[in-house]
């Protein structure tokens, strides 16, 4: 049989323990071709009269009728050609469905069993089931990841609560980072996403996350800034009419404008409250 890119690709991927970028990939087919075209050795001297040569190796043997697969191989593949033949790969398993899967993530393609074996691998591992990150965990990571690198006042400006045990927990599983500090003052710790937080999603890069209007940069700015910002409620926040405002007095106007009681005769008057000096 003829190179066949689709079935070179798949003896790799199932040869290597990590995922494969196409530029990996190119850069293996580079590397056939520089030991195909290798000079082959001079030959050794001849022995002198009388000495016994050593039994030369013997030659590896050829593969036989596979000798096609390493015949005809282009000197360059490129990468939308790796990608066609991964695609087509990855639609063949799917159709075999055979517990096998190609999946595409942030660091490359890689061969993987399906989720519906799970248990089947965690028993083979020895492992407890994944505990699944809480609402507040997941909140959380949401608000970083459209948001990064962010602050931890930040997050709670946002989310309106505490999000210490939150952080804690997605640092602990990895899916965020310190990414360094923010300029502000005190020089609180920004957070960032992984590429283990890439992979638990599920995309190639933080672009492919969906699109969304209530955590979107420019909405979450104007949100934070207006929450940080002092602001005296006005009296339509209090619920107050604003007409009229104007002829509303206030107490202790309300106070001079009424007028003191008349005094009943027969009674004394009351004393003059004493009025503090200008």
């Amino acid at each position: 049989m003829a190179f066949n890119l689709q079935k070179v690709l798949k003896a790799l991927l199932f040869s290597s323990n990590q995922p494969l970028t196409i530029a990996e990939i190119q850069e293996v087919i580079v590397r056939f071709h520089d030991s195909a075209t290798t000079p082959e050795a001079e030959p050794a001297p001849a022995a002198a009269p009388g000495t016994v040569e050593a039994a030369e190796p013997p030659p590896p043997a050829e593969p036989g009728a596979d000798a096609e697969l390493y015949a005809d191989v282009p000197a360059l593949v490129t990468a939308a050609q790796i990608r066609e033949a991964m695609d087509q790969l990855a639609a063949e398993l799917r159709a075999a469905d055979d517990g096998i899967l190609l999946t595409e993530g942030a660091q490359g393609f890689r061969l993987v069993t399906h989720p519906r074996y799970a248990r089947w691998v965690r028993a083979l591992r020895n492992e407890a089931p994944p505990v699944k990150l809480s609402p507040t965990a997941m909140e959380t990571l949401a608000v970083i990841a459209y948001r990064q690198p962010v602050t931890r006042a930040e997050i709670e400006h946002i989310r309106g609560v505490s999000a210490e045990a939150g952080l804690a927990k997605l640092l602990e599983r990895e899916l965020i980072y310190i990414v360094g500090r923010a300029d502000l003052p005190g020089r609180p710790i920004q957070y960032g996403t992984t590429e283990a937080f890439l992979e638990f999603v599920g995309v190639r890069s933080l672009e492919e996350l969906p699109a969304t209007d209530v955590l979107s940069r420019q909405q979450i700015n104007e949100w934070l800034q207006n929450a940080m910002r002092a602001r005296h409620p006005s009296d339509s926040d209090m619920g107050l009419e604003e007409e009229g405002r104007e002829e509303q007095l206030s107490l202790a106007d309300a106070a001079r404008a009424v007028p003191s009681p008349e005094p009943v005769a027969g009674e004394p008057a009351a004393p003059a409250t004493p009025q503090p000096p200008a």
